[in-house]
């Protein structure tokens, strides 16, 4: 079900990021959500983004996002700097989430970098409120770019720290040692740039299965851990017999749209879920962050996703 969203107000949350408050247009409660959900947005251009929310999951009267001004932008956030304004009213999804946080935990370390920190901030809000035992790393390259520092600083208080680079390499947060060592029942959560990802992934490879939490916003999850080679393979579309031969320069995706296939699709990154297709059979080389591990034994995200070396796959279409 999509919601009607009101904009009750806009503030500067950093020199290039900006904070929204959106509320129910009718003035009733919102849907309730839980620490690292984010909501799919639909812009006045009517282009489509995903916006993590950041308040505090108790509250039900409001939900609010940060969004960088991304001059790289292919019309979102330049959109939402420049058009939005408070009284405009936008369509929303539901709060969706894929990156939730595990309140079965003993200890929890949660790492951002620039405009990650949102997700993060909500996840903060649920830790105090369940006196959970914590720690929040915040990268950032100057103290007065990084996003919702007050906000963060008040939230966390004795258990923030700070990394300001200044842009020099030393002075960077130093994933290797502070994850060099799991505390008992642990769990990192990171969101940001890839590379600090990357970082958290290549720390922790130790670490238990699913202790490990990461969300990307923009990039592409196989920049973040190394993937078998990109090879030419083969997919089977079940209803139709057809067989089409996906090259090592193009996607299931590019090659289903260019034989007239409609595929729902948003980020195009693997990241939002959208572009989910039913795999009958084959052995996918699943590059998502979206789907469960029991998901990718039936369900196959065609915009990153290939098959592994030497297989075919068979697709629900």
């Amino acid at each position: 079900m999509s919601l009607q969203l009101k904009v009750h107000a806009i503030r500067k949350a950093a020199p290039r990021v900006i904070e929204i408050d959106l509320r129910a247009a009718e003035g009733v409660a919102l849907p309730a959500f839980t620490a690292g959900a984010h909501i799919d947005l639909t812009l006045g251009n009517g282009i489509e983004r995903s916006y993590s929310l950041l308040n505090d999951p108790a509250e039900t009267h409001r939900y609010v996002t940060g969004v960088l001004l991304d001059h790289e932008s292919k019309g979102g956030s330049i959109w939402i700097h420049d058009k939005l304004k408070v009284g405009d009213v936008l369509t929303a999804s539901e709060p969706i989430n894929h990156f939730p946080l595990n309140e079965a935990g003993a200890h929890y370390i949660l790492i951002a970098g620039g405009i990650g920190v949102t997700p993060l901030i909500a996840m903060a809000h649920r830790l105090n409120a369940t006196e959970a035992d914590y720690r929040f790393h915040y990268y950032a390259r100057m103290r007065d770019e990084a996003a919702f520092a007050p906000e963060v600083e008040a939230l966390a208080g004795t258990r923030l720290t700070m990394h300001c680079s200044g842009g020099d390499a030393a002075k960077r947060l130093d994933v290797a040692t502070l994850l060099k060592e799991r505390p008992s029942a642990a769990h990192v959560y990171v969101c940001g740039p890839l590379e600090l990802i990357r970082a958290v992934r290549e720390a922790t490879p130790d670490w238990p299965k699913g202790s490990v939490h990461f969300e990307l916003f923009h990039g592409d999850e196989a920049a973040t851990a190394p993937r078998s080679t990109d090879q030419a393979f083969d997919v089977v579309l079940q209803k139709s017999g057809r067989t089409l031969h996906v090259p090592p320069d193009k996607k299931i995706l590019d090659v289903l749209k260019a034989e007239g296939y409609k595929i729902k699709v948003l980020c195009t990154d693997g990241v939002c879920g959208t572009c989910k297709v039913k795999l009958l059979s084959g052995v996918a080389d699943h590059r998502d962050e979206v789907l469960t591990d029991e998901e990718r034994e039936k369900f196959i995200q065609v915009c990153v996703s290939r098959a592994m070396p030497g297989e075919t796959l068979v697709l629900d279409l």
